[in-house]
C-alpha cells in the first residue's frame, strides 16, 4: 500500500480549492508561472554557462530545480481552474491551448462585459483603431494582449510539425492558409497603400527599402495572419462563453449581419 505523505495531501487540497479561485487569484497565478518559468530559463541557462566552464554548479542546479517544482505546481493548479470550467475545457480541445493560456483567458475576460467580441479585440489590444496616446493610460490589457500573442506563437510552432486534419488544428490550418493569402496579394501588389503609409509615418523604418517596392516584409505578413487567426479563436471564445454563461448564442458578427459576407466559421470542437 502507497504511503501518501502529508506533503502530497496539502497539494492534493491546493489543488482541489484551485477548481473554486476567483478570476483575480488566478491572474496572479498566470503572471507568477510566466515569471518563474522566466527564471527557471535563467537558472538552467547558467547551469549550462557553469557546466562549460567548468565551475561547480550544486547551488545553481539545487535552485533551478526548485523553479521547475514550482512551475509545474502552479500549472497543476491552473489545469484544475481551467477544467473546473466549460469554456476553459473547450479551449484546452484547441491544439495549441494549455491550462495556463486557457486559465488566463477565464481569468482577464468577462463575459458579461462583453456583449459583442469587438469589446474583447479591444480589451486584448487587438483592434488597430485603438491607440495608446502619450499620458493616457493604456487602452488594452497588457497581460491578455502578452496571452494573445503566445497563441498565435504557439500556432506558428504548431505549423512546422506533421499537422492533423482534425478540429483541434483548425486555427493552425487557417492560420497557414491565410498567411498564404497575404503572401500571394502582397506580390500583386495588394499592400502598396499600406506600405506607402508606413513610410509616411516611419520613413526611417529598417526595412525601408521593402516598403519603397510597395510591399510589405514577410514578418509583418506572418503577424498579420497569426492575428486573424487570434481574433477568429476569440470571436469563437466568445461564442461559447455566450452561450454557457448567458445560456444563449451571440448576435452573428457585423460582418456577417449586416454586410453580406457569408463566409462565417463556426467555433471547432463545440459542442
Amino acid at each position: 500500500m502507497a504511503v501518501v505523505t502529508p506533503e502530497a495531501l496539502v497539494a492534493r487540497d491546493i489543488y482541489v480549492a484551485a477548481r473554486e479561485m476567483g478570476r483575480e487569484s488566478a491572474r496572479y497565478l498566470v503572471d507568477l508561472y510566466y515569471a518563474v518559468q522566466r527564471d527557471r530559463i535563467r537558472a538552467s541557462n547558467q547551469v549550462r554557462a557553469l557546466a562549460q566552464g567548468g565551475e561547480p554548479r550544486t547551488v545553481m542546479y539545487y535552485f533551478a530545480a526548485q523553479f521547475e517544482g514550482l512551475e509545474e505546481q502552479i500549472k497543476k493548479a491552473l489545469l484544475e481552474y481551467a477544467s473546473a470550467d466549460p469554456v476553459g475545457q473547450w479551449s484546452m480541445r484547441i491544439a495549441g491551448i494549455g491550462p495556463v493560456i486557457a486559465a488566463g483567458l477565464l481569468a482577464h475576460i468577462d463575459i458579461a462585459k462583453a456583449p459583442t467580441v469587438g469589446k474583447i479585440w479591444r480589451f486584448a489590444g487587438l483592434d488597430p483603431t485603438v491607440t495608446w496616446r502619450p499620458g493616457q493610460k493604456r487602452p488594452w490589457n497588457a497581460s491578455l494582449k502578452v496571452l494573445c500573442w503566445k497563441i498565435g506563437q504557439s500556432w506558428v510552432k504548431l505549423s512546422g510539425t506533421r499537422l492533423k486534419d482534425t478540429e483541434e488544428y483548425l486555427y493552425v490550418h487557417l492560420y497557414l492558409r491565410k498567411k498564404a493569402e497575404y503572401q500571394q496579394r502582397n506580390e500583386a501588389g495588394g499592400f502598396a497603400e499600406l506600405a506607402r503609409l508606413t513610410l509616411e509615418k516611419a520613413p526611417w523604418h529598417s526595412q525601408r527599402a521593402i516598403y519603397a517596392e510597395g510591399k510589405i516584409p514577410p514578418g509583418r505578413i506572418d503577424a498579420m495572419a497569426r492575428r486573424w487567426a487570434v481574433k477568429l479563436f476569440l470571436a469563437h471564445w466568445h461564442h461559447v462563453a455566450h452561450v454557457v454563461r448567458l445560456g444563449k448564442e451571440p448576435p452573428k458578427p457585423y460582418v456577417i449581419q449586416h454586410m453580406g459576407h457569408t463566409d462565417y466559421i463556426a467555433p471547432p470542437c463545440w459542442p
